[in-house]
């Protein structure tokens, strides 16, 4: 006999498969409650505990992927993969793609090829830094032992964007936190293009605190997802900003410090710094 777990997961599993088949009639709430004879209130809350989002931005990372896919191996045009996608127009593809991509449609297809990235090197406590900006926000801060591998994962990123070396206020500010000046810092503006979990996984790791430490369990459980340890520990390895966004914060449950990005030594390194950092003041 089906536990009542399984039984909401069999719901959930149809609703998702309704979700999927029939996105480009973009179906409202109601709908979807309907075909999976829940009250929408009930479904809504029951999708959302299972998925960790609601069942709108859900339908919405689905038409976006499927967007995508217009854009970039069907070369649609943008008014093309709006219209196909199942959207009224370009102006609600262009907002779906700047929240959950960090760019538009447009420079999405294109590779950035019109956005312009100014970066530049620069030295901390911690060693060798590449950091770049575009007119939106910073969208890299990574240690670069190797300069020219560093600047070549930037471009990955984005293939088709005019770079240009040099630094600019959003650069200065966001560097001011290696001379200990954490002063605006919440109003140092970022460009990330992520998932909306990853985007989730970076904000939870911004409430954690200068000198303390989290655990990947704990990140997922305050994201209420405490089975999604492992996704956690992917999204924080994908942060493109380093120490500004403080994935070095998050070890593992054991007390282990865990690997880092840019290197076991320099996680342990900047943990000790800033425990120091708090104690001083």
């Amino acid at each position: 006999m089906a536990t009542q777990r399984e039984y909401h997961f069999s719901r959930i599993e149809k609703a998702i498969g309704y979700i999927t088949d029939n996105f480009k009639n973009q179906p409202g709430l109601d709908e979807v409650a309907a075909a999976v004879h829940l009250s929408p209130f009930h479904f809504q809350r029951l999708f959302t505990d299972w998925a960790g989002v609601s069942p709108k931005q859900f339908l919405q990372y689905i038409t976006v992927e499927h967007a995508k896919l217009l854009l970039k191996e069907q070369q649609a045009s943008v008014t093309d993969a709006a219209y196909g996608s199942g959207l009224s127009g370009t102006g609600r593809l262009h907002d779906l793609f700047v929240h959950i991509e960090g760019m538009t449609p447009g420079e999405y297809k294109n590779g950035g090829a019109s956005l312009r990235i100014r970066y530049s090197f620069a030295a901390s406590a911690f060693g060798p830094l590449l950091i770049a900006s575009t007119a939106k926000g910073i969208c890299c801060l990574s240690f670069a032992d190797d300069a020219d591998a560093a600047l070549q994962g930037l471009r990955q990123d984005f293939p088709h964007a005019h770079y240009e070396a040099g630094t600019d206020t959003l650069q200065q500010k966001a560097l001011a936190i290696f001379q200990r000046d954490w002063n605006g810092t919440d109003r140092i503006k970022l460009h990330l293009k992520g998932t909306d979990f990853q985007l989730k996984v970076w904000q939870a790791l911004l409430r954690v605190p200068m000198g303390r430490v989290s655990s990947y369990g704990h990140i997922a459980t305050s994201l209420c997802r405490p089975k999604a340890s492992r996704a956690v520990g992917s999204a924080v390895g994908s942060n493109p900003v380093a120490f500004l966004i403080p994935c070095h914060r998050v070890i593992q449950s054991t007390g282990t410090l865990g690997q880092y990005h840019w290197g076991s030594n320099r996680k342990t390194a900047m943990i000790g710094w800033e425990a120091a950092q708090v104690l001083q003041s």
